[in-house]
């Protein structure tokens, strides 16, 4: 993926790729997802020794500062993880909204190295009102991550560019599949521009 990857894949590890053994596990709503593949917006379910295998198998190693599940696959599985701000070793992490799903994670590498972001990047430059909405997607996303505690290093850092550049759509996808629709609109776009090659209401694991 071009620019700075925040996001675990099927690819090679950075510095950000280190989220998530668990920590401790968020106590949140009921385990349950609908069509959309999303808990719910805002919704944070519980991790379990399941989803725990699950993101060992999908990341290609085992996970670490994970507190919760924010989105499933239809079939149950985990698609984005919430993350601690600071990771078990100390280190400051501000992903909060993490892409897990082995399908998506590719298919947003594919929609990357299409070109897309330079052109969304150019849209906040020329449309106010969507760089107004992504302005509020990124304090949404300051204020979900100040929820699980505040990190100086990072204070007033989100993730993904926001709010004045994209840098990469695994967190504006992840974001938007946690949130839900409205929240991030370019999370919103990257995932309808993914529709042909997955869809986060068909089970691709």
């Amino acid at each position: 993926m071009s620019g700075h990857r925040d996001l675990p894949g099927p690819r090679g590890a950075t510095a950000d790729d280190d989220a998530a053994a668990p920590a401790s596990p968020a106590v949140a709503e009921e385990p349950g997802t609908g069509a959309s593949g999303r808990t719910g917006p805002g919704a944070t379910e519980v991790v379990t020794e399941a989803d725990v295998a699950t993101l060992t198998a999908q990341l290609g190693r085992p996970p670490r500062g994970v507190v919760g599940i924010a989105a499933r696959c239809v079939c149950g599985r985990p698609t984005v993880v919430r993350t601690a701000p600071r990771l078990p070793d100390g280190t400051p992490f501000p992903t909060t909204y993490y892409l897990t799903h082995p399908r998506a994670v590719a298919a947003v590498s594919t929609l990357e190295a299409s070109g897309v972001m330079r052109e969304m990047t150019q849209r906040l430059e020329d449309d106010p009102e969507l760089a107004d909405a992504y302005r509020r997607a990124h304090e949404h996303y300051l204020r979900s991550r100040a929820e699980l505690g505040e990190v100086p290093e990072i204070a007033g850092i989100s993730a993904g560019g926001m709010p004045g550049r994209v840098k990469c759509l695994h967190v504006l996808v992840g974001h938007a599949l946690a949130a839900g629709p409205g929240v991030n609109p370019l999370g919103d776009e990257a995932l309808a521009l993914l529709a042909e090659h997955w869809r986060p209401d068909v089970c691709t694991c």
